[in-house]
């Protein structure tokens, strides 16, 4: 069975929005670093998806996005959105995940981003690791 999400890479300041998933058993790369976003609602557009959940998930009326890139396989359809984050981060209230931090491209091509809330190094989620791959490669 597929399924599709948009996914939101935000900057601000050189550094890049992430969120830590919930350590729940069940849910897709549980306890890692992942981009704030989801599944889309029937019917809905991945453009429109990603305005939701960002809404849902960090309470932000994020402007449009711009669609950054497609990945398809058998079992995913993801559509990654890239812009700025426009306000601090102390402007957004995390209401879905453990943790949010801005990260360097250092950090995130470290494959381990400390999180301040849980204390600890945690990994990147294969979505993450794909778009820091698409940053291209070190200056």
């Amino acid at each position: 069975m597929s399924f599709a999400v948009a996914l939101a890479m935000l900057e601000r300041e050189g550094r890049w929005l992430l969120q830590l998933r919930d350590d729940i058993e069940g849910i897709v790369h549980p306890g890692c670093w992942g981009l704030f976003g989801g599944h889309l609602d029937p019917g809905e557009r991945p453009d429109q998806a990603i305005l939701r959940e960002l809404q849902e998930e960090i309470d932000w009326g994020a402007p449009p996005l711009p669609l950054w890139f497609e990945h398809h396989d058998a079992q995913l359809s993801a559509f990654y959105f890239r812009g700025p984050l426009s306000v601090p981060l102390a402007a957004l209230q995390l209401n879905e995940g453990q943790d949010m931090v801005l990260a360097s491209l250092d950090e995130l091509r470290s494959g381990q981003v400390w999180s301040p809330r849980r204390r600890e190094w945690r990994s990147l989620a294969p979505s993450l690791e794909r778009a820091v791959q698409r940053l291209g490669p070190k200056n």
